[in-house]
């Protein structure tokens, strides 16, 4: 079967299969597949949800909630079938993607889920700074531009392993709902309105917009690529049972997280109906106004208080679930993988810079219609999601006795064909209007936004008609390396000629050792050195100060005793940046082997320090054995 050959094709390898689910028996068993739902369900309570949800209630009542129950059971349904993909295929969405589409077709399929992870960001970087603002009155700037921080988050949680991730999650999730269920009891719904708003009804086309923001704030894309990862961090027995078995318990954590999500969302809809829609005040829709007004219309300062804090936790949870995914995302797609912290910074970086942008250009009144859009804008892509992981759930030959029942492939149809229609929808109404506002200037938008429309459509129109008539042999998906090759031990290289880095520490005894023992005493040594002063770094070789004087006799010390004992050892000292400089020497040398030692530094250590090791192994095209004591 397919996911036995996949056995080294890792999705988020650095937590795969790190918690044991095979001994565990009843409520025990239950617990240990219990997490990956949490960690996805955040994203559908993140602070583009509550833009939605406040917009749709203030603006029709409780008419919008049926919106909420019908995006709640779509999500469900396409959950389940992301956490069956990563349990029978051992494949996240992005990986399986890459193994049944062209590498252009993949290529902008990555494109297009960065663009909605970014849409996302943008909501958590919003939604963080508008908490902090609420709570302690900083200004909204300066609350975008500290969210760069929260980048380190992830990787400090990472850590302490996968399960203090998801418990660190779940206490978030547990203060969002334990905040809505006390501003519940304070605003005293109308429960007859209530019960009517699971009547499907759209009173206006703004409400078409609310809806399909709604939809895109709960169906997330990118959660479908995130569930289908999270749920390979469980090891379980891989009999046709336990696979059975896992997919059960997944399918319950699923039901439990998505409906206290879904009540989250409720939540907040039914607040702003019951506050704002019955005040009249229907032009709520910034998250700013909706604090302000809470305390005068319940009565309580303790409502604000509780809505700030929800709204912190609600955006500090969703930006560690974005991390995870843009990292699925890039290896799954790309088969490229770069240090965590530099991916989440990068998308940071993108979802910071329009709101920065738009908040000093319009002020920070326009953020709630920022907040709207980027869910406009996460609606748009589900159908790039959705649609190949209906694919690979009902493709019998890869997914075995585990492929979808008739039922579910129906359903699952007929949810993409409601989303897929109503974006097809949106999109034409937006660019009409467009078109139309634009007057003399609508060439630009004939030349740029109708030919991507286009493209897009064709590009939906390839990935949904491609697996019914080319069912061509998967390539590999190993991620990010290859998989075993043969070997030939019978001979390997003699080094003849080896390069020595020092830095004059307890490490270089062990350092020269390991060297000497790979080139003998036949080989030839050099012992490199390198000043990092500052009157190194601007004057070079030209300056002689008193640590490039006291390297110099050091070096001159390690190759008198090395010749002493019988080795051909030469010395030469570098100034300046190691980084560039260790590779330069290493050429000069023709060195066939560089052996360097490592202090082992932990994270914060390297991020202050840096990582000259690695630096220096990507650069030079010869081996190089690392001594680490």
């Amino acid at each position: 079967m397919e996911s036995r050959r996949a056995s080294q094709m890792k999705s988020l390898s650095e937590v795969n299969a790190s918690i044991d689910a095979t001994n565990r028996r009843g409520w025990r068993k239950l617990l240990a597949f219990m997490g990956p739902a949490y960690l996805v369900s955040v994203g559908y309570m993140d602070p583009g949800n509550w833009a939605t949800d406040l917009a749709g209630g203030a603006k029709f009542g409780y008419a919008l909630i049926w919106v909420l129950l019908m995006s709640n059971i779509m999500a469900l349904l396409l959950q389940s079938l992301s956490a069956r993909l990563g349990l029978v295929r051992q494949l996240d969405l992005a990986q399986a993607s890459r193994s049944t589409y062209s590498r252009p077709v993949n290529f902008f399929l990555w494109i297009l889920a960065e663009i909605a992870i970014a849409a996302c960001d943008l909501a958590e970087v919003l939604g963080m700074a508008i908490g902090l603002q609420l709570l302690f009155g900083l200004p909204l700037i300066w609350g975008v531009s500290l969210t760069v921080l929260d980048t380190l988050l992830l990787l400090v949680l990472q850590s302490y392993g996968m399960r203090k991730i998801e418990a660190f999650i779940i206490a978030l999730v547990a203060i969002i709902g334990g905040a809505f269920l006390i501003e519940m009891f304070l605003a005293k719904p109308d429960a007859g309105a209530l019960v009517r708003g699971f009547v499907p009804t759209l009173p206006t086309d703004e409400a078409l917009y609310i809806a399909i923001g709604i939809i895109g704030a709960t169906v997330m894309p990118h959660n479908l690529y995130l569930h289908s990862s999270l749920v390979q961090t469980r090891r379980f027995d891989q009999s046709p049972r336990g696979i059975w078995t896992a997919i059960k318990y997944n399918i319950l954590d699923s039901a439990i997280a998505l409906n206290a999500a879904f009540f989250v969302n409720a939540a907040i809809l039914i607040l702003a109906a019951s506050t704002f829609f019955r005040a009249g005040m229907h032009d709520i829709a910034d998250i700013q106004d909706a604090h302000r007004m809470l305390a005068p219309l319940l009565g309580t300062e303790l409502a604000p208080l509780l809505f700030g804090v929800a709204l912190v936790a609600a955006g500090q949870s969703s930006t560690i679930t974005g991390t995870l995914a843009g990292q699925i995302v890039m290896e799954g797609y790309l088969n490229l993988r770069i240090a965590p912290w530099l991916r989440r910074l990068i998308t940071r970086l993108i979802a910071i810079v329009p709101a920065v942008i738009v908040i000093l250009i319009y002020g920070e009144s326009e953020t709630g219609a920022m907040l709207i859009f980027s869910q406009v804008v996460l609606s748009l892509q589900l159908g790039f999601a959705i649609i190949p992981l209906i694919h690979f759930n009902s493709d019998r030959e890869k997914m075995g006795e585990y492929a979808i029942k008739p039922w579910m492939k129906i359903s699952a149809w007929v949810i993409a064909g409601i989303i897929v229609s109503l974006n097809v929808k949106l999109v034409l109404q937006e660019v009409s209007g467009w078109l139309s506002e634009a007057g003399d200037n609508a060439w630009i938008l004939w030349i740029t936004v109708v030919p991507i429309c286009v493209a897009a459509g064709f590009l939906l129109l390839y990935i949904t008609v491609k697996p019914f008539i080319d069912r061509r042999v998967e390539r590999d998906t190993t991620v990010p390396h290859g998989q075993a090759i043969k070997l030939d031990v019978g001979s390997g290289p003699v080094y003849k000629r080896i390069a020595i880095t020092l830095d004059f520490s307890d490490i270089d005894n062990m350092t020269i050792q390991s060297a000497l023992a790979q080139g003998g005493p036949t080989a030839k040594y050099v012992l490199l050195h390198i000043v990092e002063t500052a009157g190194a770094m601007m004057y070079g070789s030209d300056i002689l100060d008193h640590e490039s004087r006291n390297d110099v006799l050091s070096l001159e010390n390690y190759r008198d005793q090395l010749i002493s004992k019988g080795f051909q050892v030469d010395i030469q000292i570098g100034y300046g940046n190691p980084r560039r400089r260790i590779p330069r020497l290493v050429t000069e040398f023709n060195a066939d082997l560089l052996v360097m030692g490592a202090h082992g530094h932990e994270f914060f250590k390297d991020l202050i320090f840096g990582t000259t090791v690695d630096t220096v192994r990507h650069r030079v095209k010869i081996p190089v054995l690392i001594v680490r004591v």
